[in-house]
């Protein structure tokens, strides 16, 4: 299973974040959307983990 990334850097913010966050989709939904909701003031919907999940790119490795 490929391993999915979601990378805050690819968002503008206020406090400039740099989180990245990487594993199996519905890890890495979870994780976050919890981040966005904790540090970003987001709320917790349905349309706000649709943007997360259609967001993600796959995990890029290193050959």
């Amino acid at each position: 299973m490929t391993r999915k990334v979601a990378d805050c850097r690819k968002f503008p913010s206020e406090m400039d974040c740099t989180l990245t966050i990487t594993g199996e989709e519905e890890e890495v939904v979870r994780a976050a959307t919890e981040h966005a909701v904790s540090v970003h003031s987001h709320e917790d919907t349905p349309e706000l983990r649709e943007q997360v999940r259609a967001s993600l790119e796959d995990e890029k490795v290193a050959v």
